[in-house]
């Protein structure tokens, strides 16, 4: 019969169940939250804030000075030491990312010290799309925004339909070509009768100031009535 195991066993083995943890436990370090189904969510709370607590006693006994003498080297120097390295190895056993490791004792523990559990908080997002897996969100209490208990919904907007505008286009389009075909042509008619008008005025005016004949002078009243007409023929007399 096997003991002390506990919790939901994710359809997965033991050693593969320690895996998901653990490799979980260190992106939720590394990003302060993470986005997975709500059952290994509720199943890495317990397991992410027991290594905060350890962080949390390495920075109290560091803080305090309670920490173990340290053993002299080879030259028999002893080095005080600073860290407590005791817990750090103890949660080296599952991140086993230094720069995580690192992140987790110097800024993750000094957020929490003032909070004595419930670093973790775990908000339900619905059903996954595909195979409908129940989703959450788990995040650290003190890197995430502030909550008012309000919920607020975005109103969609609808988009106006495009529909309307092009129709409006094609139907102002044909109605305004035709008028400026008619308005042109008007105008260079206009323009050939007057210059057509000024030219035969001219040519009338030519024609009769040739047609008109001179006309002769008349006789003088001086002149004697009885005078010969023919001057030919008083000569030959």
């Amino acid at each position: 019969m096997i003991h002390r195991r506990v919790g939901r066993k994710l359809n997965r083995t033991w050693s593969h169940k320690k895996a998901l943890m653990c490799n979980l436990a260190t992106d939720l370090f590394l990003h302060k939250k993470l986005v997975t189904t709500e059952a290994k969510a509720k199943e890495l709370r317990p397991f992410a804030e027991s290594l905060i607590t350890r962080a949390r006693i390495a920075l109290r006994n560091e803080q305090n000075g309670k920490l173990p003498t340290a053993r002299p080297n080879k030259a028999g120097e002893v080095i005080p030491v600073t860290k407590d390295f005791v817990q750090r190895r103890q949660v080296g056993r599952f991140i086993r990312n230094k720069a995580v490791l690192q992140e987790l004792f110097d800024t993750i523990a000094p957020a929490a010290a003032t909070r004595d559990g419930g670093y973790t908080r775990i908000i339900k997002i619905g059903r996954r799309r595909g195979d409908a897996a129940r989703e959450a969100i788990i995040e650290l209490v003190d890197f995430s925004a502030p909550q008012d208990g309000i919920v607020r919904r975005k109103k969609k907007t609808i988009p106006a339909p495009k529909v309307a505008t092009s129709a409006l286009v094609e139907v102002v389009a044909p109605v305004a070509a035709p008028i400026i075909e008619e308005i042109a042509p008007e105008v260079d008619e206009t323009m050939v009768d007057t210059v057509q008008t000024s030219a035969d005025v001219i040519e009338m005016q030519a024609e009769t100031t040739e047609e008109t004949p001179i006309e002769d002078a008349p006789a003088s009243d001086d002149a004697p009535a009885d005078a010969p007409k023919d001057s030919g023929d008083a000569s030959v007399e």
